[in-house]
């Protein structure tokens, strides 16, 4: 089977390995689609948030197809359509474990979760960038139709707050400069889209509310200048959730705004124990990313699927592809 590994610092190859054999209480996984994420870059290129080690196939963003089942399995079956979790205790699926980024890959039963029948495979790779957007909104907690989120950035997991706020009735307000991403975000539901490099985003959030500001606001840049603006942009008492990576970086920020304005700020990583929740609610909201895929590969082209997904003033999200999509 061919699968893409990361073998050192700045260096990939697409290999001939073994089909993996399986134990009693796992499954073999064909691969449909798998996304690629920054933090796939960051892994290639020597740094992740937590220990790892070379070689290691990436590949957390996914969806797939069973294609064989351990004699102890019970609840999963061939042919079922699934999508899985990327942190299992204290490992991370495609970081500290080998991914999905190969034809085949061997998984456990407790990670997956079926895709519903209204969701393509395109679909069930974008559902863990979805799941960290949608665990944001959760934790901000009780998001509904009397508040204003700010959402920063739309990369894919700001696209998936501003979807997920915009159903959960929320007037959603996108900060984002590039104009088709921006774009994006009117598809999704955004009401307002705001350019902070046009004039300082603090005045444009308060012209937009009428000097309110948002009652939430999901920081999703991972830029820490941008982490500092939020909390200058938050309404008072609002809810300010934080889920945009940074590894390291530091910025002046008024700190002071989180007891004048009386804040509940929370940083959040990843969306542990909320995927059957993301999957009910895209299923029911009729969440639809798909068109948040602007480019595919094939697994042997898996280079210039890195190379594209670096190049985001052209791409929002790279998929590999690996056989049907649908």
């Amino acid at each position: 089977m061919k699968a893409l590994r990361f073998t050192a610092a700045g260096t990939l190859s697409v290999d001939d390995l073994e089909v993996p054999r399986i134990a009693a209480d796992e499954v073999l996984v064909a691969a449909r689609s798998v996304g690629i994420c920054h933090s796939d870059i960051e892994l290639l290129e020597g740094r992740y948030i937590i220990p790892f080690s070379y070689p290691i196939i990436p590949g957390h963003e996914w969806s797939g197809e069973i294609v064989e089942t351990g004699a102890a399995v019970t609840d999963l079956a061939v042919g079922d359509r699934v999508v899985g979790e990327c942190v299992i205790g204290d490992d991370h699926f495609g970081f500290s474990l080998s991914g999905a980024a190969a034809e085949f890959f061997v998984a456990k039963p407790a990670w997956l979760h079926r895709l519903p029948d209204s969701l393509s495979f395109t679909d069930g790779a974008l559902v863990e960038p979805f799941s960290c957007g949608y665990n944001a909104l959760v934790k901000a907690g009780n998001v509904n139709a009397s508040d204003t989120v700010v959402v920063f950035g739309a990369g894919p997991i700001g696209l998936g707050v501003t979807a997920g706020a915009a159903a959960m009735g929320a007037r959603t307000i996108t900060v984002e400069p590039a104009a088709g991403r921006g774009e994006a975000a009117r598809k999704l539901g955004a009401e307002l889209v705001l350019d902070p490099t046009a004039a300082p985003i603090t005045d444009q959030v308060a012209e937009a509310t009428g000097g309110r500001g948002g009652t939430v606001v999901v920081e999703a840049t991972g830029r820490t200048s941008v982490m500092a603006d939020a909390l200058e942009v938050a309404a008072h008492r609002a809810r300010v959730v934080y889920v945009g990576i940074d590894v390291g970086g530091s910025a002046p920020a008024k700190l002071g705004l989180l007891q004048s304005k009386e804040l509940s700020v929370r940083g959040i990583a990843g969306s542990p124990g909320v995927w059957p929740d993301t999957l009910r609610f895209m299923h029911r909201a009729g969440i639809d990313l798909a068109d948040l895929v602007t480019s595919r590969f094939p697994v042997d082209r898996a280079a210039e699927a890195i190379a594209a997904s670096r190049d985001t003033a052209k791409n929002i999200k790279v998929h590999l592809e690996f056989g049907a999509t649908r």
